[in-house]
């Protein structure tokens, strides 16, 4: 197992981040318990969750990802051997049972200092810890296309200051219940806008940014956030790097495995869009022209990205978590990457 460093935190993470999503939904708790005994064997020591998991969100299961996870950690009694990283939901009127109603802001969900105390009290008390390595902005406080559209849309810009933000994240390093933070789902514009706030108001630095990146959604790259990754140390932790299962092929044409995530919640329009369909095919078939698995050449993909600090896999099943940490060991050739070079240049992020 590779280790790079968080940003400049002088913190030591895995190539590969456990991802937890699933757990306490799709994935039950003896299975969990299974999939995190299974990467820390493996030499995985960074695992992400969020306040919000599991997913699909919803009022009933809010909050069993972190608790599962606090249990293991209680009976596994390996909390120090583990880069913990959760993350506090952005702006929502959706999803207003996160937060007591006292708490809400104009009704909504948003990221004001008395939300982040609440997400931050709470997260701690359900992992069962004092603190946690990487705190992470799930999403904008801002109204923002972040995902899933191809044109722009400018909405009112009545967010909360990004400075703001930063203090209210302060607050929680200096108390040592945070070590670093990051943020998601973000644009390079509001990631510089970060990076400017901590400088010039001695705020705590961003350490990374967790964004979409696999095959079918290079826009971290193509959008110049990947230069801002790479020379301002902010190292990407890229989720969903086989497109929600896309990129396996297991959904070709039309195809709806029993137990798979599409199957169950029908929740992957992101990945549906047109031009999706082509290009998902072409690089399942370079994979078994070149003599890979699917899931060898989708995830060894994004880890060789110089940018990708971690990938964050995530499995329903322990079985699933051993196939994409054994994709971790191939080889990635130069073949590799002009075959999926000419594949995005033919059918570029159908998948944003």
């Amino acid at each position: 197992m590779q280790f790079r460093e968080l940003g400049r935190t002088g913190l030591k993470v895995s190539a590969v981040c456990l991802g937890t999503m699933t757990f306490g939904d799709q994935t039950p708790e003896a299975d969990a318990f299974a999939q995190m005994d299974l990467a820390l064997e493996r030499g995985v020591n960074f695992f992400d969750t969020a306040e919000m998991y599991a997913s699909p969100p919803k009022a009933e299961t809010q909050g069993e990802t972190e608790r599962i996870i606090g249990r293991w950690l209680k009976r596994s009694g390996k909390r120090a051997r583990i880069v913990l990283a959760s993350k506090v939901a952005g702006r929502s009127r959706d999803m207003k049972w996160i937060r007591p109603e006292s708490l809400l802001d104009d009704g909504q969900v948003r990221l004001s200092r008395r939300q982040i105390d609440y997400a931050v009290e709470q997260s701690l008390r359900r992992l069962e810890t004092d603190y946690l390595d990487l705190y992470q902005v799930h999403w904008p406080d801002r109204l923002y296309r972040g995902f899933g559209f191809q044109t722009y849309k400018d909405y009112p810009q009545d967010f909360i200051a990004f400075e703001t933000v930063l203090e209210s994240l302060a607050r929680h390093v200096e108390k040592g219940t945070v070590r670093a933070i990051g943020i998601s789902n973000e644009s390079p514009w509001g990631l510089m806008r970060y990076l400017a706030a901590s400088e010039t108001s001695g705020l705590p630095r961003i350490a990374s940014i967790q964004n979409a990146h696999n095959l079918v959604n290079r826009r971290f790259e193509t959008s110049g956030a990947a230069e801002i990754a790479l020379r301002e140390q902010v190292g990407l932790l890229a989720y969903s790097p086989l497109a929600q299962g896309q990129l396996t092929g297991k959904y070709l044409d039309g195809a709806l495995p029993p137990g798979a995530r599409k199957t169950l919640y029908n929740r992957m329009q992101r990945y549906e869009g047109p031009g999706a369909s082509d290009a998902i095919a072409a690089y399942v078939a370079l994979a078994r022209e070149l003599g890979v698995t699917p899931v060898q050449l989708a995830l060894k993909f994004v880890d060789t990205r110089p940018w990708t600090t971690a990938t964050i896999i995530g499995a329903s099943t322990v079985r699933q978590l051993e196939e994409d940490l054994a994709a971790f060991d191939v080889a990635w050739t130069e073949e590799m990457e002009k075959r999926v070079n000419a594949i995005h240049a033919a059918h570029p992020d159908p998948c944003p």
